[in-house]
């Protein structure tokens, strides 16, 4: 796999990451995460820091990239959105469970909520990301 494609499929993924995160935490579940936040208190950045959530969301889309175009041979939507929604359950039940069992930053509820958003947003991306690498010539498909 070209490292040119692996290149661009990570920052589509990241853009994805980006605007996803943009919609699920800062417009749908703002009230509903601050609602259900432990009783850890002068947690949120105010204003946060752009960069760091960018550089953030380009680690996540380079993840999916590299796994995806060098590990795998996942080229299709659907492919990437399955693999992409493991990845996800995976990742976010993982950091979201440690995070709950070692911090008071959020309550159970958020837990679950969080992971169930991170599965969503790495599925998505995972399919954006898929079909980047899938583009442009023959490659086998993955379902």
């Amino acid at each position: 796999m070209a490292i040119k494609k692996i290149l661009l499929a990570g920052i589509a993924g990241a853009v994805v990451y980006f605007l996803l995160g943009w919609l699920f935490y800062g417009i749908l579940l703002m009230n509903f995460m601050t609602e259900n936040a432990g009783s850890a208190t002068g947690v949120a950045k105010e204003p946060m820091l752009m960069w760091a959530l960018a550089l953030g969301d380009l680690f996540w889309g380079f993840l999916l990239a590299v796994i995806f175009g060098s590990w795998t041979n996942i080229r299709t939507w659907l492919a990437g959105a399955k693999a992409g929604a493991i990845i996800g359950l995976l990742m976010g039940a993982g950091i979201d469970l440690m995070m709950y069992g070692t911090s008071n930053l959020y309550n159970c509820t958020a837990l679950v909520a969080d992971v169930i958003v991170v599965i969503i947003m790495t599925a998505i991306a995972g399919a954006v990301v898929a079909v980047i690498l899938g583009s442009g010539g023959k490659n086998k498909t993955e379902e």
